[in-house]
């Protein structure tokens, strides 16, 4: 009663867009065409909406979009879609690398748009089970079911909030942030808690719009720290990168994980804490401090106020609690890896010592079924940094897309056909 697909994903952020565009490509020369559907609960895509703010900026070049490092020569590159929109000649002299953020997020609707035959908004997977060792059948709220050979599962991140604090009118998570931040109305303070990018533009957008507020930025560090960005770090972000992360013995894993951190965790574009700093030193000159950096400190609890909301600051060094009473309090404290919700297939995965999933090389999870599980994301314990990154998408759908098809012609008994695009 219902076709049998040789992918269904569940998810549609960026990174089961590159494998809708992978395969888009690939069926557009292929004798056999890949059958595919997308779901995804949002109504329309979306990729972090609470932080686009204008004048941030991304931080990966323009070339890590969604094709360019699998297929340059691809009709859905950021290179295309500026054409399209009639800027390319303005980039260009632009002399940039990064684009903004609002900009490159117009740039996956772009082409989103162009695969859109094969997604399906307002559509949440609920239930996942395997009706035979080759064929899974997903279940959406609304009681559609979908078959599939194949599942590539990409469910993005979930918002971290520290223990104790819960999220509150005046208590946010910074995803919620542009959606939410009409309802301050002439705040007097706002804290911000968090030492990354987003918590440093969250400061500076605050300090910029609410001039008569008192920002206060809270975290455990001494100071901002500047994002490793040059290039022989940059080398981690690789696809080369990912085979040796993957061959690495569990010991060395680790140690490039500390190693490298400091190209994406809980770090700031250097021009970002520049000026920063300027603000706090100009404010210093004018005798009018608005812009408090609170380091070597940590929130340790959040108590409702009359008014609005009161942080409980705790000094690393001395131990001693401040109260701040706020009209906001912004945790900017980041995301983990949402793990794929397997249902009932979560006890056909194998696990490793340490109850992480056992994934292959290929992304595909070790399990005795004889369909694909797949993961886009929730691998950076196999697979290394880029797992939830930007970066690595395009390479990585090839890749998916590539083991898809040799799993396929194995269920379907017929001959493994080549990747098109390769």
């Amino acid at each position: 009663m219902h076709p049998i697909y040789d992918i269904v994903g569940i998810g549609f952020g960026p990174s089961n867009l590159a494998l809708a565009i992978a395969l888009t490509e690939h069926n557009e020369q292929a004798e056999t065409p890949v059958t595919a559907v997308f779901l995804e609960r949002q109504d329309t895509f979306g990729w972090h909406r609470g932080m686009l703010l204008d004048d941030a900026t991304m931080q990966v070049s323009f070339l890590k979009d969604l094709v360019t490092m699998r297929n340059p020569a691809s009709r859905f590159s950021f290179l295309c879609y500026l054409r399209d929109r009639g800027r390319l000649i303005d980039f260009v002299n632009h002399k940039n690398l990064f684009p903004l953020r609002v900009e490159f997020h117009d740039y996956f609707e772009w082409a989103a748009a162009q695969v859109d035959d094969l997604v399906t908004y307002g559509a949440e997977a609920v239930g996942v089970q395997a009706v035979q060792d080759d064929l899974f059948e997903v279940t959406t709220a609304t009681g559609d079911v979908y078959h599939a050979r194949n599942l590539v599962f990409a469910t993005g991140l979930r918002p971290t909030v520290p223990d104790g604090v819960e999220l509150s009118d005046r208590v946010w998570h910074n995803s919620e942030f542009l959606h939410r931040v009409g309802e301050l109305a002439d705040p007097k303070r706002c804290v911000v808690v968090g030492a990354g990018q987003s918590a440093a533009e969250a400061v500076a957008y605050l300090h910029r719009e609410f001039p008569d507020a008192e920002v206060c930025s809270v975290f455990s560090r001494y100071g901002y720290s500047p994002a490793d960005d040059s290039s022989f770090a940059n080398r981690i972000f690789d696809p080369e990168a990912v085979n040796h992360y993957y061959d690495a013995p569990d010991a060395v894993k680790q140690r490039l994980m500390d190693y490298h951190r400091n190209t994406n965790y809980s770090v700031v574009d250097v021009d970002l804490i520049a000026q920063l700093y300027r603000t706090v030193y100009q404010e210093k000159v004018l005798g009018r401090q608005r812009l408090k950096m609170m380091n070597l400190t940590r929130l340790v609890a959040v108590e409702e106020s009359a008014s609005g909301a009161r942080a409980v600051i705790q000094s690393l060094v001395t131990g001693e609690q401040e109260l701040l009473d706020a009209d906001l309090v912004l945790l900017a404290t980041g995301y983990d890896e949402a793990a794929p919700v397997l249902g009932a297939l979560d006890e056909t995965c194998a696990r490793d010592e340490n109850g992480r999933l056992v994934v292959g090389r290929d992304y595909r999870v070790q399990s005795p079924l004889r369909g694909g599980i797949y993961l886009q994301g929730g691998t950076e314990h196999s697979h290394g940094i880029t797992s939830s990154l930007l970066s690595n998408v395009a390479v990585r759908s090839g890749e998916i897309l590539a083991s898809v098809l040799t799993n396929t012609a194995v269920l379907t008994n017929t001959p493994v056909p080549v990747l098109a695009t390769a």
